[in-house]
């Protein structure tokens, strides 16, 4: 096998260093179930600095492959959705393509997963605070 790496399989392949982070949702794919009973919603993005100290050292690096909510799991998507400004309440319906091209801080962290230290999603979100990545000096 002949493998030609992309610039985003290398940025993929960077572990960060757990902090919050900005990040922007360049992404929203709704991708059926295996058991095709829920809908999985897949977000995609990268991450633009770090949102503490405006450090770019992983600029540009994609969340983690495992950004995803279920349609059976609501719940878990309800501080995400809080955070970005949109209202939340019983038989209210969110359409989360909505969220394509928004910035939320982001915690990002590090797990192993079958034997491999990856990024993750850790599900804590918060309002992006002021703009620090003019903190940042080349």
């Amino acid at each position: 096998m002949i493998i030609t790496f992309s610039e985003k399989d290398i940025l993929s392949s960077k572990i960060v260093t757990p902090s919050w982070y900005r990040v922007i949702i360049e992404e929203v794919e709704d991708k059926m179930s295996k058991d095709n009973t829920s809908t999985n919603s897949w977000l995609k993005g990268k991450i633009l600095f770090n949102a503490d100290d405006g450090s770019t050292e992983f600029a540009n690096v994609p969340t983690p492959f495992l950004w995803m909510f279920n349609s059976k799991g609501a719940w878990a998507v309800v501080g995400l959705l809080k955070t970005m400004g949109f209202t939340v309440e019983a038989g209210k319906r969110a359409d989360l393509s909505a969220l394509v091209g928004k910035q939320v801080d982001a915690f990002i962290g590090n797990e192993l997963y079958n034997g491999a230290m990856q990024n993750k999603m850790t599900g804590m979100y918060r309002e992006p605070r002021a703009d620090v990545s003019a903190k940042v000096t080349d």
